[in-house]
């Protein structure tokens, strides 16, 4: 039964120079409009898909807080009405620091919001204008202290690390001011170049000078070290926990769950297929005026594909893929199916074994990628 729910907001006030996600300036853009399609999208989708249960909706962009609070507040109204029931476990929202006021988040909270996802980024001021975000470290301060006060305490810190202009002290700074603000969540990754960014085009000019691939290892192995010893977990490659603060949406995607995606560009699984949504918000509106639903790319995901999934998503977990759950759902164990490249890495000691698991070694972690790779496009017997 499928338990989750990604809805997208491609608005923002600001597009940051690393961001490739499907955005849009908000400067007169229907937004109105959309969020009446996205309403559409919502009702057609659960009347085709009806063998649902939410217990996690995550809200994302973009940047859902770009909304007006009439408008935020329409939108989670709509969210709650299709969507929402007493399963609900968890319903998270991203949310920019400088776009969050008081206003919006009485309105998040009214409408049951019991989780922000805070795009932070880094806690320098000039290291934040340089990567293209508008908000200062006194607006982060501002927005996690104002949501506790509205009752919303579990909250996540997004960091990143291998900024251009980024040292090993700005990097401490940045973990040691999210430790201080008492938040049960951080997610901490390294800065990607995306082709149409900002950074792409520098980069492609020679004009993006970036820290040496050694000392983005050295800020991920003081990221771990620092968060283990102030009682996170790192629970996923990316994301450190206190004990039962993990993300229940985001583990939904890392178990090979189902799941809606609604919006524009936005990607859903359901019934064992794979779609994707019109990214142009132009398109995507007309598509779902014209034939309900905005699908531009539809994909019957093969049993060969499924295991790949299964088995490069579960591995980013601390807890690695179980072979019951994998012999459960594909009627074969993992370890016959894959049996040259399991036991290829656990001779390079980048995977273990632990009775019928599978996880990642503290070596293997930074080399997620290269493992994952060696799953993808195994002949099947």
């Amino acid at each position: 039964m499928l338990k989750a729910a990604y809805l997208h907001i491609p608005f923002c006030v600001q597009i940051c120079h690393y961001c490739d996600f499907n955005k849009i300036f908000i400067h007169q853009q229907p937004v109105d409009e959309y969020l009446k399609s996205m309403k559409t999208e919502m009702l057609n989708t659960t009347n085709r898909f009806n063998n649902y249960k939410m217990e996690t909706i995550f809200v994302g962009g973009g940047t859902p807080t770009s909304l007006s609070e009439s408008q935020l507040d329409t939108f989670l109204r709509d969210v709650n009405e299709v969507l929402g029931n007493q399963s609900l476990k968890e319903f998270t929202v991203e949310a920019n620091p400088e776009q969050t006021t008081n206003e919006k988040i009485a309105v998040l909270k009214s409408n049951g919001v019991n989780r922000l996802s805070i795009g932070v980024q880094a806690f320098q001021d000039s290291l934040l204008k340089k990567i293209g975000r508008t908000h200062n470290k006194e607006d982060v301060y501002s927005t996690v202290f104002s949501a506790k006060k509205a009752g919303i305490h579990n909250m996540s810190i997004d960091l990143m690390f291998g900024l251009p202009g980024q040292t090993m002290e700005m990097f401490k700074e940045s973990v040691n001011e999210a430790l201080a603000l008492d938040v049960p969540h951080i997610s901490s990754y390294s800065l990607q170049i995306e082709k149409k960014t900002v950074f792409y085009n520098l980069a492609q000019k020679g004009k993006l000078v970036l820290p040496e691939q050694e000392l983005e290892a050295a800020m991920y192995e003081y990221l771990i070290e620092t968060l283990d010893k102030r009682g996170f977990k790192q629970y996923e490659i990316s994301n450190f926990a206190v004990p039962g603060f993990e993300s229940k949406h985001n583990l939904q995607y890392w178990d090979n769950n189902e799941y809606f995606g609604i919006g524009a560009g936005a990607h859903s699984y359901a019934e064992g297929t794979r779609r994707r949504n019109a990214g142009p918000l132009r398109q995507y509106m007309s598509l779902i005026e014209e034939n309900g639903f905005p699908y531009v790319e539809e994909h019957l995901v093969p049993l060969s594909e499924k295991m790949e999934e299964e088995m490069f998503m579960g591995l980013r977990k601390h807890q690695g893929v179980s072979d019951k759950t994998f012999f459960d759902r594909y009627g074969k164990s993992m370890f016959d199916v894959y049996k040259d490249p399991i036991e290829r890495l656990i001779q390079k000691g980048w995977l273990e074994r632990k009775k019928d698991t599978l996880m990642l070694t503290k070596e293997g972690i930074p080399l997620g990628n290269e493992v994952f790779q060696e799953f993808i496009g195994v002949v099947l017997d």
